[in-house]
């Protein structure tokens, strides 16, 4: 989705197309006639857990992960299939990838979109590909790459750590707690690609998180298509962690994930959060210091009717009420939401009816795009589409308040402690992120280096930082 400042479009998690990161994680090195691969991964970060999962399979296989196109024997792209600009950036990846390489798996959202007539979009545009698969199919994907790169059993190499190969840096991760999901909105045609919700068992998921946390993560990130649905497809029935039951329910995942957060000295946050009633029960629990005050909850709209029309679970009024509630209970909740303008049948009164909704809920981080038609989505058939330039200029009008609001919440900061996490250090200055802060998609914190002598700032570490400035965007601050 278009965000406030950063990556308009879904970008690649890696610079080169093997994810060269990981190799890091592991304490030997695989032989050097090893099978290499090269990893392209594109896209949300559901999408980046797959990555990692399919990363983390092929090393413990034994296989390498190529730093070049030159230096893989088989390029893996993970593609991104939601909006046009999307499929265009995955069509393109793949092309570069015959291009340097020629033999190419793809697999990703875009590998299960089809055409008006019912052909593969990827065989259509790129024939040459070895194989295509969908979401979230590590099996298939190995498949594939056993099919057309076999690789000899190594005993003493076939080696993975518990927590997998991951993409991210080592102080935060993703948390993927289910697959799939139940709404059937009329501009979104995941559920078409990634299928209904599948939970996973929640004694999983705290292994999982423990590995993570045991590795050194220090920021642990909830993702799903729908975080508030956990559970449902299995009726909340228990799971186990620690030799007790535990509910296959959002509310006692989190009460579960911030005691083993608070036992590491980490963080939890909670990304795709529908605003459902049971919600209000994980509020308190952010008080803690490890469940962060952050929601982040794709509302869409405000008006109902455009609500109606998108078939979102919940209306515009009781958003708002909602948010006025949750911020009684906690003043410091940051709240991340992205927006569509000009969806089809959208009037100028509905529009204004949106403006008037961010004027009075005062949404800290916001994101909008001009709603852009996605091939197979029920909204295209909908009457009265709003012309393109009608729709960019409500985008821009949206994004102009959210300015104006950003900065008078970030104004109010300046002279106060908040804590961080220390992404980046560089020669001049610190890089953090702060509660309010997610990784990629909102603002940062730049601290001044200046500390006591001996002492000094390490990419990983929490500080404590007084806060000296504010723009729209971002924080400025000096080590407290």
């Amino acid at each position: 989705m278009h965000e406030l400042r950063r990556n308009p479009v879904p970008a690649a998690n890696a610079d080169s197309p093997a994810a060269d990161s990981p190799a890091a994680d592991f304490p030997v090195s695989a032989p050097a006639n090893a099978p290499k691969v090269g990893f392209v991964s594109l896209g949300c970060p559901k999408a980046l857990v797959d990555s990692e999962q399919i990363l983390t399979q092929l090393r413990a296989e034994g296989y390498e992960t190529a730093k070049s196109y030159d230096g893989a024997d088989l390029v893996i792209v993970n593609t991104c299939g939601f909006i046009d600009a999307a499929v265009q950036e995955s069509l393109d990846a793949i092309g570069e990838a015959l291009a340097e390489n020629g033999k190419v798996i793809v697999t990703g959202c875009l590998g299960a979109k089809k055409d008006a007539s019912g052909q593969d979009i990827v065989m259509k545009v790129h024939p040459k590909v070895l194989a295509v698969t969908g979401p979230h199919a590590v099996a298939e994907v190995m498949n594939s790459v056993h099919t057309h790169l076999p690789k000899p059993h190594e005993p003493f190499f076939d080696l993975v750590p518990d927590h997998g190969v991951k993409l991210t840096p080592k102080h935060y991760a993703y948390l993927k707690i289910s697959e799939g999901c139940n709404h059937r909105c009329s501009f979104c045609i995941i559920p078409s690609m990634r299928g209904d919700l599948v939970s996973r068992p929640i004694g999983e998921l705290m292994i999982e998180a423990e590995n993570l946390f045991k590795a050194g993560v220090k920021e642990l990130l909830v993702i799903s298509q729908d975080t508030s649905a956990y559970g449902v497809d299995v009726k909340f029935r228990s799971g186990f962690w620690n030799g007790r039951p535990v509910k296959t329910h959002m509310t006692q995942l989190v009460e579960a994930l911030a005691q083993l957060a608070k036992q590491y000295g980490a963080w939890v946050r909670l990304h795709y959060v529908y605003p459902y009633p049971h919600v209000d029960q994980v509020i308190p629990l952010m008080g803690n210091g490890h469940v962060l005050p952050y929601l982040d909850i794709p509302l869409q709209h405000a008006h109902p009717d455009v609500l109606k029309r998108m078939k979102r679970p919940a209306s515009g009024e009781k958003n708002l009420d909602r948010i006025q509630a949750w911020r009684a209970i906690n003043p410091e909740l940051t709240i991340r939401s992205t927006f569509i303008a000009g969806f089809p049948g959208e009037t100028e009164a509905e529009f204004d009816y949106l403006l008037d909704f961010l004027k009075e809920a005062q949404i800290d981080r916001l994101g909008c795009f001009a709603y852009s038609p996605v091939e197979g989505a029920a909204a295209n058939a909908l009457p009265d589409p709003v012309p393109e330039e009608v729709r960019e200029e409500r985008r821009a009008r949206v994004m102009l308040l959210q300015e104006e609001i950003s900065a008078k919440r970030l104004q109010a900061k300046v002279g106060k402690t908040v804590r961080v996490l220390v992404d980046e250090v560089n020669t001049r200055e610190a890089i953090g992120r702060s509660a309010a802060d997610a990784p990629e998609i909102d603002g940062v914190v730049h601290i001044k280096r200046s500390l006591a002598p001996g002492k000094k700032l390490a990419v990983g570490q929490f500080a404590d930082v007084l806060v000296s400035k504010a723009d729209a965007h971002d924080l400025w601050a000096t080590v407290a």
